[in-house]
């Protein structure tokens, strides 16, 4: 059997590789939309005596809001003073459990395409191959269900904690009289959203992608093979 490199662009042109080259694509697009989010939204303070004072909620990923501070040393907002002051929430984990899956799947992607083009001689003459890119494909299908979950929670989160009653219940001069919180400005969470429905979408790519898969391994050839032929017939046997 020859092992050697030999470039072969058909496989592009059936499901099994294009729909790898699109898995490719959408991985790109999943984490590109969320790992480089950077993010301010503006709290305005409206006074008692007719003072307007304001404040930014700047906010970036991984989300680790806990860390991103509100007000840093002592400050007076509306004649009142207030402390160093963070923002509250986590949701580190939740996207970083979601871009390392992506990051994932775009390498498997790329090795994918690198054997379907060049070695597919190889992956069609063993077992190995086609039974191996089958159990991973549908643990990633599982991964993606998954993290996307998980991260459309954690933005969420994030939502919550960044909008006006998120930052007015973690500062005290908001919850004193005569004192109106309120963000005037929001950051643009478009590309979260984005993230969050290709996170959905590659699931539903790495499903489809594992039904071609399986047709490769010999489980759905013994499938077939024992199946019994068009017009044939089991002869009775003699009384």
């Amino acid at each position: 059997m020859m092992t050697g490199f030999r470039l072969n662009l058909s496989p592009l042109k059936e499901p099994l590789g294009f729909v790898k080259l699109v898995e490719w694509l959408t991985a790109i697009f999943a984490f590109g939309s969320c790992s480089g989010f950077s993010g301010k939204n503006i709290l305005s303070l409206f006074c008692g005596d007719g003072r307007n004072d304001t404040l930014d909620a700047n906010f970036h990923y991984p989300f680790r809001l806990s860390a991103v501070l509100l007000i840093e040393g002592n400050a007076t907002l509306c004649n009142q003073s207030a402390t160093t002051t963070h923002m509250v929430g986590d949701s580190a984990s939740s996207v970083e459990f979601f871009v390392g899956v992506a990051i994932v799947c775009f390498l498997y992607s790329m090795v994918a395409l690198l054997v379907y083009l060049g070695y597919m001689h190889v992956y069609k003459d063993s077992d190995f191959g086609p039974i191996f890119d089958f159990l991973l494909t549908a643990i990633l299908v599982f991964l993606w269900l998954v993290c996307s979950s998980a991260w459309a929670k954690g933005l969420q989160n994030v939502k919550d904690a960044t909008d006006t009653e998120g930052i007015s219940n973690t500062l005290a001069v908001c919850r004193g009289a005569n004192v109106t919180c309120e963000v005037t400005e929001f950051a643009s969470m478009r590309p979260l959203n984005i993230s969050v429905v290709f996170g959905y979408l590659n699931m539903l790519v790495w499903a489809g992608n594992a039904w071609f898969v399986y047709k490769e391994t010999r489980w759905h050839s013994q499938k077939f093979s024992t199946q019994p032929g068009p017009g044939r017939q089991q002869v009775p046997a003699p009384i």
